[in-house]
């Protein structure tokens, strides 16, 4: 093990596991989980998509547990605060995270403070792509007048993004390696984001549809550019980075983790009351609210081998050109 992430499982509580083991056993062999609420961490502030999943997730999840599910923002490191948050508690199916892709690509970096083996997937409960979007009076009619500046003038257009290391950041490396070469602002509050590029702080914005809904039905923002590897039925006069030979597509998603060692038991009934919310017709309302795909929801028994390959493609695209 790498000493940042020893430093970071030891900061967590990780290192205090050692009970894990009896309170996962008591836990397995208690037929009435959850015997008391579920603590839903938010590895972010509040007002953003994962904060947005987490309170929808708990307000339709609290009738079918039988308890509640209160939402704790613990903004802070791409992520990271938040999972050393849910790292230091008991793997006992009592403290769940939003693990959304953003958190996901810090593991591609060289040095990760936790890996995908200290966490269990317990659903993927939003997928849905990445856009460049723009201010509704903005200059760039289209992506084709976008790419010819930022082609023009390397370095010149300036893009609001989470932050490096990011999918934000992957995706546009990318482009930045076929010539498309822009700026990155990082903004780490949503909202700052959000109206960068209304205040003329940025040219352009990194984000997915669903944030920015309010901002594209009142006509403010209007997007350029989908990742996907052919387009969104929402915007389909909108290029796809396939079609035009880019070859990134990285969907933004978000998905409810739990410590891994949590018990069988308590992550089968987690899984199961997952599904009924994933399955409810005002989740499939929230979806389509979101500009997400409809199909976005992996249960546990699919969640692993997403992420395993999420972040292989993420290691490839975080590879030096």
């Amino acid at each position: 093990m790498d000493l940042s992430r020893r430093q970071f499982l030891y900061a967590s509580g990780a290192c205090v596991a050692a009970g894990a083991p009896f309170c996962g056993a008591a836990l397995a062999a208690d037929p009435k989980y959850p015997a008391r609420p579920i603590e839903m961490i938010v590895p972010w502030g509040p007002g953003g998509g994962a904060d947005q999943l987490a309170r929808q997730v708990g307000k339709l999840a609290e009738p079918m547990l039988g308890q509640g599910m209160p939402v704790v923002n613990v903004p802070g490191g791409t992520g990271a605060t938040g999972m050393a948050k849910l790292l230091a508690a008991p793997a006992d199916g009592y403290s769940a995270a939003i693990y959304i892709a953003d958190a996901h690509a810090l593991l591609a970096g060289p040095n990760p403070r936790w890996q995908l083996s200290d966490i269990t997937p317990a659903a993927v409960m939003i997928q849905a792509p990445s856009f460049i979007f723009v201010a509704q009076d903005s200059r760039f009619k289209t992506w084709a007048d976008f790419e010819k500046e930022a082609r023009a003038n390397p370095s010149k257009l300036k893009v609001a993004t989470l932050g490096f290391d990011s999918v934000d950041d992957f995706s546009l490396s990318y482009l930045a390696g076929k010539g498309i070469k822009v700026v990155q602002v990082p903004f780490s509050k949503p909202s700052e984001r959000y109206i960068s590029i209304l205040g003329g702080h940025a040219d352009a914005l990194y984000e997915q549809a669903g944030d920015v809904g309010s901002f594209l039905n009142s006509k403010q923002m209007r997007p350029l550019l989908v990742f996907g590897k052919e387009r969104f039925p929402d915007f389909k006069d909108i290029p796809c980075t396939y079609e035009l030979g880019y070859q990134v597509a990285l969907p933004q998603f978000r998905a409810v983790v739990l410590r891994a060692g949590t018990p069988a038991a308590a992550l089968a009934d987690f899984d199961q009351v997952m599904g009924k919310v994933a399955a409810s017709a005002e989740y499939k309302k929230f979806l389509k609210d979101q500009i997400a795909d409809p199909n976005s929801y992996l249960p546990a028994s699919q969640s692993s081998a997403f992420l395993t390959q999420q972040l292989a493609e993420m290691k490839a695209l975080a590879k030096p050109s």
